[in-house]
């Protein structure tokens, strides 16, 4: 069994593996070019930034790995994901329903970023708190006066001096955090390329930890995650001549962190096995099927 510690390390040290932390409707995103510089700063957790954003990771004993494939049925592709999972009773944070101050970021990744100020958006989120960071005199001005207020409520007419100022986000969770340093889009407009941010109010309001095609074990709560080198597509979802050796790769970590049923289904359906033991009988095992179908094709194109 891989030690779970060395795995994010080897990943955290890929250019084309992209991460992420949050809830549903409320992520954080990091990703960097393979030409571009990047730091791994020493000391406190597994580390990195580029001038676009930052990523720390501190894996502790009850952070659980589950690795699975979803269909893309339009792009005639799959994905592959890693979901990092706390148990439901150890990855609740704050949950702050109020914008909050809380002082200078002393966690920073970066040490010329701890003298900025935090705030908690109030978002109350379960695994997750979203926060923005910020030197700028003017904008903590404007968020110390709406402090105690709900973004969607009271305080909604503060979200202008954020546009204006654009700070930092910080996406925090119990294992570690997300920073980003770019441009929070325009309504309107599409998020930039790299580190970025997502906040979808009706994907919020639905509750929900993570979505309905995460086939996430019962009792635990993807909290953030990983996405290593697809074998078929680009990042940017361009296709791409097919890389056994990526596909490889990542069926290793099928085997050690996936679901055994929906890894059988998947490959009975990739390899042409009519067993009905194997017949897919769940939405997710009907998904898994859709995978083994598409990586059939994928592989002998």
């Amino acid at each position: 069994m891989t030690d779970v510690a060395s795995l994010l390390e080897a990943r955290l040290a890929c250019a084309d593996t992209h991460w992420h932390m949050g809830t549903f409707g409320v992520v954080a995103e990091f990703s960097r070019d393979p030409d571009e510089p990047a730091a791994f700063p020493d000391g406190r957790g597994l580390a990195a930034f580029t001038a676009r954003g930052a990523i720390r990771l501190e894996p502790s004993e009850d952070l659980t790995l589950f690795a699975y494939e979803g269909a893309m049925s339009r792009a005639r592709s799959w994905s592959q994901h890693v979901a990092l999972c706390l148990p439901r009773k150890a990855c609740a944070l704050n949950r702050r329903a109020v914008l909050t101050e809380l002082g200078p970021d002393r966690e920073a990744v970066r040490a010329d970023d701890r003298d900025g100020v935090l705030f908690d958006l109030g978002l109350a989120r379960l695994q997750m708190d979203a926060l923005i960071r910020t030197t700028d005199k003017a904008l903590i001005d404007a968020l110390r006066a709406a402090e105690g207020k709900s973004l969607f409520g009271e305080g909604s007419a503060v979200m202008g001096a954020i546009f204006r100022a654009q700070p930092h986000r910080v996406f925090v969770t119990r294992f570690g955090r997300v920073e980003v340093f770019q441009p929070i889009p325009m309504d309107g407009t599409f998020s930039p390329p790299g580190p970025h941010t997502h906040l979808l109010p009706k994907l919020m309001k639905t509750g929900r930890t993570h979505g309905a095609n995460v086939p996430a074990p019962k009792g635990l709560v993807p909290c953030g995650g990983f996405a290593p080198p697809h074998p078929a597509r680009k990042p940017d979802g361009v296709p791409h001549a097919f890389d056994a050796e990526r596909h490889a790769a990542f069926q290793d970590l099928l085997d050690q962190f996936g679901d055994p049923r929906l890894v059988a289904v998947k490959r009975a359906a990739r390899d042409g096995d009519a067993d009905p033991a194997l017949a897919p009988a769940t939405r997710h095992e009907r998904a898994a099927a859709r995978v083994g179908a598409l990586q059939a094709l994928a592989r002998t194109a």
